[in-house]
């Protein structure tokens, strides 16, 4: 068994600190348990929350592209694929080559996926409900944080990035070394 030396662990100091105040940490947690809370209500209709996000995404007048959905769920083209074939075969969402381009995929709710996300929808609104009212903050606002969180370029490369209110500081004895 490989063991640190005491001069190269890092602090438990830092990792109370990490654990208190990593956004990324706190909001897997969150995004795990919101999920989790939507694919409970959600599996009486065979559905996760993805899939319904995927679905839902699908919700209009034409077949979209992949780069139109995996842009949307911030998914990646691969990702995307594989999420989209337990759809497809369940026939809920049909795979089509672009006519413009036959290289390219359109994606599109089958009458079947559109009956199903029409089932999910009051099942989504009550479990959405519930959800916000579980927020200390006014849910207008944790969305529009989000949404700022996830822009496609946020942060440092955009330069919009806004100085934190808190720094974190790293315990006195791991920056000496």
């Amino acid at each position: 068994m490989i063991t640190m030396s005491n001069a190269d662990a890092v602090p438990f100091a830092t990792t109370s600190e990490v654990r208190d105040t990593c956004l990324c940490l706190h909001l897997q947690r969150a995004a795990r348990a919101v999920g989790r809370r939507f694919d409970a209500a959600l599996r009486p209709l065979g559905l996760t929350n993805g899939q319904f996000s995927l679905l839902m995404s699908l919700n209009r007048p034409e077949p979209a592209s992949m780069g139109q959905i995996s842009a949307l769920l911030a998914m990646d083209r691969t990702t995307l694929t594989a999420n989209l074939k337990p759809l497809e075969r369940r026939g809920l969402v049909e795979v089509t080559i672009d006519p413009m381009d036959k290289r390219s995929r359109r994606l599109r709710l089958t009458p079947a996926g559109g009956a199903r996300l029409r089932a999910a929808v009051p099942v989504w609104a009550e479990t959405h409900t519930a959800t916000e009212c579980l927020a200390r903050t006014d849910p207008d606002e944790l969305r529009h944080d989000l949404r700022a969180l996830s822009a496609e370029k946020a942060g440092a490369a955009s330069g919009n990035m806004r100085p934190s209110r808190r720094r974190f500081t790293p315990p006195q004895d791991a920056v000496s070394r």
